[in-house]
């Protein structure tokens, strides 16, 4: 039987107590090909949980006794097996077995005579978490330790903060292969304190299936990088994109130990893509080690043979996008001054093809409609890069910097809200053109099965049913007022299709959305699009990472929040020497209109509102007046709400 078992050493003055601590049988470890590894991963996960739950502050105190009676008595060493008991009387060691989570399906599974199975799709946990993982030894894992960071030099004056004081903070998050962790929150420093371990699955059909371990030659194929995004949040609750990178682990199948320590250059974002934001020092390791690894040379010739490879696809892609743009031109030489975007700059200031932005995205249950989807991606905020000198600059966010960020501008939204849109079996596509003003502005649009068009606005998640005007109908003709804001559209396109607007006008109001009519439509192959766009035609295309659910509370963070307005409202009427007296009952009433508001706001539906108006009546007295004053705000700070409820007149009456 192998056991799992820990030994610690705990010291009080100049006296030593070593222990160990051996699991039951039911941690049995029953592959001997994973033992060492397994009892390797176990091992640390215990040490992590007593750091973390002061496990050894208990264990101190029980030696300290132990000590001070076994000298009031003799001077015999301490027995371990005497303290072991101690411990177990005292029900430490019950509660370090009652908070450790090891998931047991693998050993049923083993028992049963079925494949183990494979871990989720997707997660997004903290990365504290990691004990609650299924290790399936049948599996390859790759083990990523973030060691420290290092000469972030735009901190180099920051103070150090002090305990309990408000701070900017890094968070990093991380994605491989649809598996999404992040960081804990550390303050801003030159030398950052992120130190995290993260176990990623290296997840491939036809890899690890039947107990089949992958080996190194397989391992080689996964060209995958390790996404690393780096966030800085203020101490308002802010957000900024400090560094976007994409890390090839393969190099840790040459290491002759198995395991490889490097430092990570980050580089900034936009305009600051050529500065370096400062270094990661990365740990990688694969759980089990490989039994043969591969020389640098092998490792090296396959990375420089994709790069080729996708540079030669990218470089025919060129071609045949100059080919087509010069046929588009000789169409109408007003053209040239038609929107029309084939590519666009990401974070790192690297071209891609617009195409490239929009996947097919499907979420589970997380979103329930293409409604709730276009509510979704409207309350991550609105935000144009920001660049030195002020003004903006035109900068398109991979999908994992979008996210972490939790804001960016027009493009960002529709890319998000047209591949959510296409996962729901809509025919959607996003809308490059203008608005009022000829302010540059992306949109997406859905086309029927009727030939009806819609319009949706992904920065607020309106919707517009496009009715074109017929420029050809009589003067006195009713004709259809335009309902959306939009003025021009240059082009179209989603994951697989682009199509050029070749109308003598370029006019929404007048266009037609046959994008079958070549007269009125001019598309790019949907073969030389899929070269490069479609997932893993290319190494330097990011794969999409997985929406995942909320690790918010609803309740505690809805209560939390209005107990802090309560306070800003009391003290700010206690300045203008007015007393307050709240009205739970009241206060209880008002949840049901916030519930519709927010439902009117997801379906464009306006229910409830009768109830609450009937209830509103029952609850204010005879002679007195009520007032409410709704607002929506995209953060959860207080202060920054209640700020700008103030600026308005309405709320200043209240």
């Amino acid at each position: 039987m192998d056991y799992v078992t820990c030994c610690f050493a705990v010291a009080r003055g100049s006296d030593t107590a070593i222990f160990t601590l051996a699991f039951p049988p039911q941690f049995k470890l029953t592959r001997p090909s994973a033992n060492v590894e397994k009892v390797s991963e176990l091992k640390q996960i215990i040490h992590n949980h007593l750091l973390k739950s002061g496990i050894r502050g208990k264990i101190r105190e029980v030696l300290a006794e132990n000590v001070k009676d076994d000298q009031g008595q003799s001077h015999q060493s301490l027995s371990e097996a005497d303290f072991l008991r101690t411990l177990q009387n005292r029900g430490i060691i019950d509660d370090v077995m009652k908070d450790l989570h090891f998931d047991q399906e693998a050993i049923m599974d083993e028992k049963k005579g079925s494949p183990p199975k494979c871990a989720p799709d997707f997660s997004d946990k903290e990365i504290t978490q990691l004990k609650k993982s299924n290790i399936d030894p049948s599996r390859r894992y790759l083990y990523l330790q973030v060691l420290g960071g290092k000469a972030f030099l735009e901190h180099l004056q920051e103070p150090e903060p002090l305990p309990g004081q408000v701070c900017s903070t890094f968070t990093l998050y991380v994605h491989f292969r649809n598996q999404r962790f992040h960081s804990k929150p550390v303050p801003c420093a030159c030398e950052p304190n992120l130190e995290e371990g993260l176990l990623f699955e290296i997840h491939r059909d036809g890899i690890g299936e039947s107990n089949k371990m992958a080996d190194a030659t397989a391992l080689l194929s996964v060209s995958d990088p390790v996404h690393l995004v780096l966030i800085k949040t203020d101490t308002y609750s802010e957000t900024t994109l400090v560094s976007s990178y994409f890390l090839d682990w393969r190099i840790v199948l040459g290491a002759p130990s198995g395991k490889t320590c490097l430092g990570v250059e980050l580089m900034g974002v936009g305009s600051e893509s050529k500065v370096p934001a400062g270094v990661l020092i990365v740990s990688m390791e694969l759980y089990p080690p490989l039994t043969e690894t591969l020389s640098t040379d092998i490792i090296s010739t396959q990375q420089t043979l994709e790069r080729k490879r996708t540079a030669e696809k990218e470089r025919l892609f060129l071609v045949y996008a100059k080919q087509w743009w010069r046929e588009f031109l000789e169409i109408r030489p007003s053209h040239q001054s038609k929107m029309v975007k084939i590519f666009a700059q990401d974070e790192n200031g690297v071209n891609q093809p617009v195409c490239s932005y929009v996947r097919v995205l499907r979420v589970g249950r997380l979103l329930e409609s293409p409604r709730q989807a276009a509510r979704f991606v409207s309350l991550l905020a609105h935000e144009k890069a920001p660049v030195v000198g002020g003004g903006g600059q035109e900068q398109w966010c991979t999908l994992m910097a979008f996210l972490c960020r939790g804001k960016g501008d027009c493009e960002d939204h529709a890319t998000l809200l047209c591949s959510l849109l296409l996962g729901f079996g809509l025919d959607a596509y996003v809308c490059v053109g203008t608005k009022a003003k000829g302010v540059p502005h992306t949109w997406v649009l859905t086309r029927g099965t009727d030939g009806s068009i819609t319009f949706w606005e992904s920065l607020t998640a309106h919707r517009y049913l496009h009715q074109a005007i017929d420029p050809e109908a009589p003067p006195l003709a009713p004709q259809h007022k335009p309902s959306s804001p939009y003025r021009t559209v240059g082009c179209v396109f989603n994951h697989q299709n682009f199509l050029a607007n070749c109308q003598p006008s370029d006019a929404v109001e007048l266009c037609v959305f046959d994008f079958q009519n070549q007269s009125c439509w001019k598309a790019m192959s949907e073969n030389a699009l899929k070269s490069v766009c479609y997932p893993g035609s290319v190494t330097s295309l990011p794969l999409q990472p997985s929406l995942c659910a909320s690790s918010l509370d609803p309740a505690s963070s809805s209560n939390q929040l209005e107990f802090e307005m309560r306070y800003l409202v009391s003290e700010h009427r206690k300045d203008l020497e007015l007393a307050t007296v709240w009205d739970d009952h009241l206060s209880y009433l008002l949840s049901s209109a916030l519930s519709a508001y927010e439902l009117e706001r997801c379906t464009g539906v306006s229910c409830g509102n009768e109830e609450f108006q009937d209830a509103v009546r029952r609850a204010v007295p005879d002679g007195h007046t009520f007032k409410g004053f709704p607002i929506h705000f995209l953060h959860r700070s207080a202060r920054r709400a209640f700020a700008t409820c103030l600026r308005s007149p309405f709320c200043q009456e209240i």
